[in-house]
Formats: C-alpha cells, sequence, structure tokens
C-alpha cells in the first residue's frame, strides 16, 4: 500500500454553494422538494400575494410535521399591501395608487408595501434546529441584510425598538415575521429599485417620523442575481449549526 502522506482530517472543508431552484409556478415546489438535510432556495418570480402566502402556510406545516427540511423562499410580488393581525388600518392613506391589493395577514406588524423591485425573503425555518429565541432569529435577519449591504459599501443598522434596516434614518429592509411551534413564516422586504411612490400611500410600519428609501435611490449598480446569491450565502452562513450564534 502505497502512502501518499495526506491525513484526511487535514483537508480543506469544501464549501458548497447555495443552489438557488427557479420555479415556474408555486405549485412545481413539490416536484423539486428533496429529501436533503440542507436549506433549499427557491425562486418563485413575480407573484401576487395569496398564492405566495397560501404556499407559505403548507411549507410551514411541513416543517412542523418534518415531511421536509428548511426551505427558503425568494420572490418578487405585484403591488400589494399588507396588515400585519393587530396593525392600525389608519396608516393606509386615501391617497395610495388604486393598482394595489390589501391583504389582512398574520404576521406581526404594521402596514407594509410589496411590489416588483423589491427581493422578498420567506424563510420556513425549524429554530428547534438553531437558536429557540424570537430576538435571536430577528437580529440574524437584520443581520443579513446588514452584511449584503456592507458588501456594497452601504453603512446600515438597526433603529433601538423598531424593526427593519436603516440606512441613516431611512428604511431600506421592512421585516415582519411569525413563529408557530418554532418554526418561521414572513420574513423580510428588502428594496433594490422599487417604484417608491406607493411608499406615499402609506404610513410605512406605522412610523412617521422616518422614511424609505432603496438601493436606486443611493445610487448603488447591481445585479439582482448577485444580491440573491450573497443573501442565500449568508442565510448559509448564519444558519451553519456550528456558528449560530449572532
Amino acid at each position: 500500500m502505497i502512502d501518499l502522506g495526506i491525513k484526511m482530517n487535514t483537508l480543506p472543508l469544501v464549501e458548497i454553494a447555495p443552489k438557488l431552484i427557479e420555479l415556474d409556478s408555486t405549485d412545481s415546489i413539490w416536484e423539486n422538494i428533496s429529501g436533503t438535510d440542507e436549506i433549499q432556495y427557491f425562486w418563485l418570480g413575480r407573484q401576487s400575494y395569496q398564492p405566495v402566502w397560501e404556499l407559505q402556510k403548507q411549507l410551514h406545516a411541513k416543517r412542523v410535521s418534518g415531511e421536509i427540511s428548511d426551505v427558503i423562499l425568494l420572490v418578487e410580488h405585484e403591488h400589494v399591501y399588507t396588515f400585519g393581525k393587530n396593525a392600525d388600518t389608519n396608516n393606509l392613506l386615501n391617497s395610495k395608487p388604486k393598482n394595489a391589493e390589501v391583504v389582512q395577514i398574520d404576521r406581526g406588524g404594521e402596514v407594509t408595501y410589496h411590489g416588483p423591485g423589491q427581493l422578498v425573503c420567506y424563510p420556513i425555518i425549524d429554530l428547534h434546529d438553531y437558536k429557540m429565541s424570537v430576538s435571536w432569529y430577528m437580529r440574524m435577519l437584520e443581520n443579513i441584510v446588514i452584511d449584503c449591504l456592507q458588501s456594497y459599501g452601504i453603512e446600515s443598522g438597526r433603529k433601538e425598538g423598531l424593526t427593519g434596516v436603516w440606512v441613516g434614518d431611512d428604511k431600506i429592509c421592512a421585516m415582519g415575521v411569525r413563529l408557530s411551534r418554532w418554526v418561521t413564516m414572513h420574513g423580510f422586504a428588502f428594496n433594490l429599485n422599487p417604484n417608491m411612490t406607493y411608499f406615499d400611500g402609506m404610513i410605512p410600519c406605522g412610523i412617521f417620523e422616518y422614511g424609505v428609501t432603496s438601493l436606486q435611490e443611493l445610487d448603488i449598480h447591481f445585479s439582482s442575481i448577485d444580491i440573491q446569491t450573497e443573501i442565500m450565502n449568508l442565510f448559509n452562513n448564519y444558519l451553519s449549526k456550528n456558528t449560530n450564534e449572532v
């Protein structure tokens, strides 16, 4: 037997980049979910809100029962305003554009806009496998967006007592989640290049004193595919079961 002088436990680990599976429709996800223990990422393209919300609920039930592994959905929505379950509906103004749907949903938080030019991310993950803490999970989501912005040279952060990610006094990423049996739903909406006039039709997240911004407003040149890839890589890094401290 020839000794090649290689000790297996000294070989460097090869990090496998996460794969983004593009779907033709929300129903086609069931043909593409595998039995792997790895996080699976799906790009849904542009979708109206209701079918994706229904898909989230179905995925959540299957994750709770252990039928599937963690799933992260990436999507761009048609124009829609969503209210959290205890939201003040007065924060949606009569001046809002008429072509936007309005939907009452089961997440926390106030009114939020979703539409073309946003990257919306819905993690369906079981926190039993990471850390059973709502605050830890929210800080992780914020850190993922903060780190992504940092890669484009943008300094961003949090505001005390408020959710989301901020560039100065302007919110660039809104967040609202729901947890049941420690499995997550909903997530965040990252403003890449949305039509900013839709934000004028509401008081974003019920906050009067601050504004809203986007990568385009900040004159940042970007590729949507590169943003998606960076977000997936950051999720994989933060959800590594050996490094799940935020």
